[in-house]
């Protein structure tokens, strides 16, 4: 009999042993991977897992493991921001109008985490924030004169040696030259400087079109042209579009397999086109090497679907393995890998804003 209690009191022991190093290993490998909304909870799991999560190492290893869009922020020009999540259960924010901010605010962009937005008061001045945290920093007041709606794109590739977030803000704005002038903030330096690049050529940006692949900033222009500034060279390009990539078009940039990609509304059917050579503009004539590579994207819509697909459906947003297509009042979000699809309800606001946004812990 004693022998059996003994027996029984260790594999007890050796199951708890079990427990703690699963527990243990959940904590320190797959935590780092979940949204911000979805950690909240997990802080009520054990004291130790509320410690771990609280703490600013896990937070950096979190924006570097996260990279997921999570939702939009979405804005009228009468309206405060809103945020709708692509999974409201795993993605959210505690405040969702910014009302954390110290003015109200436009949403303009966002980029991993980081949200940028602009004061309706004053100077108009651009404002920081990670939305989950609460933490924002005014910028100082720019040279130039970026416009009512500027054409911004904000630049933060999180890295595991920097435990503050290091970010570049961009703004490309008309030259008294006839061309584009581009200003660029960066957090390192904490102030503005306007590059020696002017872009000439009969471009015209269209405002919230920009995006940022591998080192280089990239924005429509209306007569489906695309504006590119390198960032380390500090060079601009004027690139040729796709048929399909003008101010008119019902599609978005964005980075997938990290190329600069477009995708677009083709009729009844959804085509990504990837930039595969910029440089078909400088080759000899009668090249037939084309710049952008086009395939269809199997996108499955319900019925009920197809007739506002036809006449007012949009691509609001590509990048990684999401689509997202804007339809009224829906949003569809498909993932490209699993081909999974959803269906989101909004507000059907015409001149709604809305800037895609990563649910992380990010700290500024």
């Amino acid at each position: 009999m004693d022998r059996g209690k003994k027996s029984s009191t260790s594999l007890a022991n050796k199951n708890n042993r079990i427990y703690m190093d699963l527990k243990d290993i959940i904590r320190e490998n797959a935590l780092c991977y979940l949204p911000a909304k979805s950690l909240r909870r997990c802080t009520g799991v054990c004291r130790d897992w509320k410690f771990h999560i609280s703490t600013p190492f896990f937070a950096h290893s979190q924006s570097n493991s996260f990279r997921d869009v999570s939702g939009f922020f979405c804005q009228s020009s009468s309206s405060l921001p809103s945020f709708v999540s692509l999974d409201p259960i795993a993605f959210g924010v505690p405040d969702p109008s910014l009302k954390f901010l110290p003015e109200p605010v436009d949403i303009r962009c966002s980029t991993n985490g980081l949200l940028c937005c602009q004061g309706q008061t004053g100077y108009n001045a651009y404002y920081i924030c990670n939305p989950v945290t609460k933490q924002w920093k005014k910028l100082p007041k720019p040279d130039g004169y970026h416009g009512a709606d500027p054409a911004l794109v904000l630049v933060f590739e999180p890295t595991l040696l920097n435990f503050v977030a290091e970010y570049t803000l961009i703004c490309a704005f008309p030259s008294d030259l006839d061309g584009y002038e581009f200003e660029i903030y960066s957090s390192n330096e904490a102030s503005w400087r306007t590059s020696r690049e002017i872009c000439f050529g009969n471009r015209q940006i269209v405002p919230r079109s920009g995006v940022h692949v591998d080192g280089t900033v990239y924005w429509k222009s209306i007569n489906a042209g695309i504006i590119a500034f390198d960032l380390k060279t500090e060079r601009s390009k004027l690139l040729p579009g796709c048929n399909a990539c003008s101010y008119y078009s019902s599609g978005a940039l964005g980075e997938v397999n990290k190329k600069l990609c477009y995708a677009f509304k083709n009729g009844t059917k959804v085509t990504l086109a990837e930039l595969s050579n910029a440089f078909t503009n400088t080759m000899q004539m009668n090249n037939k090497t084309k710049a952008w590579t086009m395939k269809d994207v199997s996108l499955t819509l319900d019925n009920a679907w197809i007739d506002g697909w036809a006449r007012q459906g949009s691509v609001l947003f590509v990048g990684g393995d999401v689509m997202v297509i804007h339809l009224g009042k829906t949003l569809v979000p498909y993932n490209m890998r699993t081909k999974e699809v959803k269906q989101l309800t909004i507000e059907d606001v015409h001149d709604f804003r809305m800037v895609p946004y990563v649910n992380s812990l990010v700290d500024i």
